[in-house]
């Protein structure tokens, strides 16, 4: 049949039986295509566990050794599969306790795997979060210090709820070897997150406005159960934390992995510049309420970073922007958006963008990337949650 034939072809020539048969024929190419592939995954997969296999040579004729690099490898990956690979080669067993010794110990793991794995809402892993918690010594340690202890352990979750069940198992434990310190957990609950919040107040050079001393005291009034905390307590708190910030744990390389192997979307975009309005095509990834650009697909760290923290997003008409098919990044509560990039000389620095204005190829792809990123744009949780138990120790009064 020539070319010319085969173009001028016409479904509506076949019989009945013809029709039948060549959507037989379609189905059957579509799932030989799915068949196809599934075996791509996994040979995919196979290949993936072969390059996890780069334990040293002292260890390579011991199976059990690479298992357990296989396992600590994937669970960087997806914290979930890795304790099961882990479970399922009897080279963990299954309890809350042994899990939580595993995580606790913590070699070779990453640490924002190990928060997002702890912060899980299923049941075994509620019994994992409070089995990890309690094996922390914090018996005569000042607040200050046992939360410096417990946050060095793992990376907070950017989700609410996961940070609100920690904070409370944080809490219990802490009040649990300190009888006597506080009326309640809610007291410990409600000035754990007051110090968070003073560490990052104090030392994110995006916040302009500092607190006081007295600001900090003024805003924990009537905290223990109505009554005030010693002044002097507080004092202390304020001065540790000014002193000395939190450190955040360094992760074992994989966390750029971890990050953006899985994100809520990725695409090409052209981004406006700050200072100078020229526009760049830059490669986005969204993820982890964040959201990351970079110059080429292959670069292992990115040129700038956003995070989706009180800001929204909204369309930008064509006139204005003079570009098809824009959306921007604004806050409506400050100047500039806190953000950071990497200058030309390969140092990181503040952003200086009162508005993140990007374009996308199409109105489609414009739609989607503003609903992913609504999805995904967070106001600081520690705020929301600490007005909630504020309002919950009211209400038993």
């Amino acid at each position: 049949m020539s070319s010319e034939t085969c173009n001028s072809f016409d479904l509506s020539d076949l019989t009945p039986e013809e029709k039948l048969l060549l959507d037989s024929i379609r189905k059957r190419k579509l799932q030989l295509l799915q068949e196809i592939q599934e075996l791509k995954d996994e040979i995919a997969d196979v290949q993936s566990e072969m390059d996890m296999i780069d334990v040293s040579d002292g260890s390579q004729n011991n199976p059990k050794t690479k298992q357990m690099s296989i396992g600590k490898k994937k669970f960087n990956m997806d914290p979930k599969k890795g304790i099961e690979y882990l479970i399922e080669h009897q080279l963990l067993p299954n309890t809350p306790e042994e899990v939580a010794k595993f995580l606790f110990q913590g070699e070779g793991l990453n640490k924002t795997a190990i928060g997002d794995y702890l912060g899980e809402a299923k049941d075994f892993n509620i019994s994992v979060l409070k089995a990890f918690v309690n094996l922390h010594e914090f018996s005569d340690m000042i607040l200050v210090q046992a939360l410096r202890q417990f946050l060095w352990s793992f990376r907070l979750p950017g989700e609410a709820q996961k940070i609100d069940r920690m904070m409370e198992c944080f809490a219990e434990r802490y009040c649990e070897l300190n009888p006597g310190m506080f009326t309640s957990t809610d007291t410990c609950y409600i000035l754990s997150f007051a110090i968070i919040m003073l560490n990052t107040t104090l030392h994110n050079p995006a916040v302009k406005d500092k607190p006081s001393v007295e600001r900090f005291i003024t805003m924990n009034r009537g905290i223990n159960d109505g009554v005030n905390l010693p002044d002097e307590l507080l004092k202390s708190l304020y001065e540790s934390i000014k002193n000395e910030p939190f450190k955040i744990p360094e992760d074992d390389g994989n966390d750029l992995m971890h990050t953006f192997f899985n994100p809520d979307k990725e695409g090409w975009l052209w981004k406006q510049g700050g200072r100078v309005k020229n526009w760049k095509r830059r490669w986005f990834i969204l993820n982890d309420n964040c959201l990351y650009y970079f110059q080429f697909t292959t670069d292992k760290e990115p040129k700038g970073i956003i995070p989706l923290e009180n800001i929204q997003v909204r369309e930008v008409p064509t006139e204005k922007a003079n570009k098809p098919n824009c959306f921007e990044l604004y806050t409506p509560v400050q100047d500039i958006i806190k953000a950071c990039k990497m200058d030309k000389e390969g140092k990181v620095v503040e952003g200086k963008h009162s508005v993140y204005r990007m374009s996308a190829a199409t109105k489609d792809d414009k739609d989607e990337w503003i609903r992913c990123i609504k999805a995904s744009i967070s106001e600081n949780p520690f705020y929301d949650m600490l007005a909630a138990r504020r309002k919950k120790v009211l209400h038993q009064k």
